[in-house]
């Protein structure tokens, strides 16, 4: 692929450090393949290292979504000589590779430890090695690190609610009670501070990556800015995998002439961001002075009926919604993003309304060839006993 030439200027140009030389990993996936075209708009220069992972890239084909200007290398963030490669000569890096998904996660413990824990040590490794050039590591992190959101008890004040048991679940029990004195919760926006109890291994493994990159971008005097995405949904999400995206699980199964499920009674409360959204915040973190960590969300909180129905309308199928009172293991009650400490330190502020944003996505998927996997993936997790 065509590489784009540019000169290493340091200078300052529209608020970002000017012709920087970028690493991406995982870059040709659903966020970073969006990144990577922001980047190159900013007139920046764009390398991917992606091992196009057959769960989000069936046909192993990265140049649909990616810009001929991007330099693209294929390999695995667990392998050293190809990480340190792709670093070479770059003066920030975006770690977006990991595998995602709550459910999968749930049973295939020992490939997620493997792609998402084992391979930020590479990565950090390759970044000490060159800290002297690079001058910010961006980490995709996600709001599961928070497992339950912030809940406030009218009695008790604001709680960490823990989580629901099988048992609970199994007796329709959806909601969580207050630990102290077992009254109802309502429901708060979670902020950053808020102590992380995961209950995925999903989640676990994504704590794991931003305690690691704490410590490491310490010690070496990398600057560090960790982005923690929420629901995030639009074009390019991949509609192979069903663990990643309810918007496009969703859009794909009334696409492929099937019913819409929702777990539980519907009520799960989420923070759905568009992916634009997601990427200004992208932008934002290479600015010279940004480190932290910080929120990517609406701070709106839908619950999961108002996307099927949302969804469900834009495709003029609104009688396709089965509430079916099956749950997941693994799956949270309510999270929303608390956006004070994004809007004040790292000046995010999102555009996309709810609408808007799920008319793009099925617009998008409507020029898509569906592949509803979402059956096999139900097996799965029924013969693991987890849902």
């Amino acid at each position: 692929m065509r590489q784009r030439r540019v000169d290493n200027d340091r200078s300052r140009h529209g608020g970002y450090v000017s012709q920087l030389k970028v690493l991406l990993t995982g870059g040709a996936g659903f966020i970073g393949s969006h990144t990577a075209d922001a980047l190159l708009a900013a007139g920046h220069q764009i390398r991917i290292l992606d091992s196009l992972d057959p769960d989000v890239h069936p046909g192993a084909e990265p140049a649909v979504m990616l810009s001929n200007e991007v330099e693209f290398q294929q390999g695995d963030c667990c392998d050293p000589l190809a990480v340190g490669q792709a670093m070479e000569g770059c003066d920030a890096v975006y770690h977006f590779a990991s595998k995602t998904g709550v459910g999968q996660s749930m049973y295939k413990i020992g490939r997620y430890m493997q792609h998402n824990v084992a391979a930020i040590g590479v990565v950090l490794d390759a970044v000490a090695a060159r800290r002297d050039r690079v001058r910010k590591f961006v980490l995709s992190s996600s709001r599961a690190v928070y497992g339950e959101g912030r809940y406030i008890c009218a009695t008790c004040g604001p709680i960490q609610a823990g989580r629901r048991t099988a048992e609970q679940l199994r007796r329709g029990e959806w909601d969580l009670q207050c630990p102290i004195c077992n009254e109802k919760l309502d429901h708060g926006a979670t902020p950053e501070n808020w102590p992380h109890a995961p209950v995925s291994i999903y989640g676990l493994s994504k704590q794991f990556q931003e305690a690691t990159a704490l410590q490491a971008c310490a010690m070496y005097g990398v600057p560090l800015v960790i982005l923690r995405y929420f629901n995030v949904y639009g074009p390019r999400q991949s509609l192979s995998n069903p663990y990643t995206g309810i918007a496009s699980i969703f859009s794909t199964r009334l696409l492929a002439g099937r019913r819409i499920s929702l777990y539980e009674d519907g009520a799960a409360i989420r923070d759905f961001v568009h992916v634009k959204d997601v990427v200004a915040a992208n932008l934002l973190a290479i600015e010279e002075g940004q480190s932290g960590i910080f929120n990517v969300g609406t701070g709106v909180r839908h619950t999961i009926r108002d996307i099927a129905e949302n969804i469900a309308r834009a495709l003029g199928q609104t009688d396709r919604i089965d509430l079916t009172g099956e749950f997941r293991i693994g799956d949270i009650r309510h999270c929303y993003a608390d956006l004070s400490h994004s809007r004040g330190s790292l000046h995010y502020h999102h555009s996309v309304a709810l609408d808007e944003g799920i008319a793009d996505l099925v617009a998008w998927v409507a020029t898509q060839t569906v592949s509803d996997s979402y059956e096999k993936a139900r097996s799965e997790m029924l013969a693991h006993g987890l849902m």
